[in-house]
């Protein structure tokens, strides 16, 4: 059997009782700010947004190493262009605009 004695005086009985309900009052409160529409709703908002954070960060990170590529075929360590790789795609790109806009006006007239 559990020893049910109790040595303390009234008034620490009520003091503890006073600790205890103060504890409970903060945890409900805590508890009602958290589950508040409003706080889940900001919440939720903050997650998304950290998320598309994240999300364009990595973007920002690949569309960087792509350009740093790309450059690195047509410029070199010094920071000339590249003449050898730079004409072909320069015609090739020629190219293509010439025959978009001749197809263009072909078909209006």
């Amino acid at each position: 059997m559990a020893d049910t004695s109790d040595t303390r005086t009234p008034a620490q009985i009520e003091a503890d009782i006073r600790r205890r309900r103060d504890t409970l009052a903060e945890t409900l409160d805590e508890i009602g700010v958290r589950v508040h529409p409003k706080t889940i709703v900001g919440d939720a908002k903050a997650k998304v947004a950290a998320n598309v954070d994240h999300t364009l960060g990595r973007a920002y990170v690949q569309v960087n190493r792509v350009v740093s590529d790309v450059r690195a075929q047509f410029v070199d360590e010094e920071g000339a262009p590249r003449l050898e790789r730079v004409v072909p795609v320069a015609l090739v790109v020629v190219g293509v605009v010439g025959l978009l806009a001749f197809s263009s006006r072909r078909r209006k007239g």
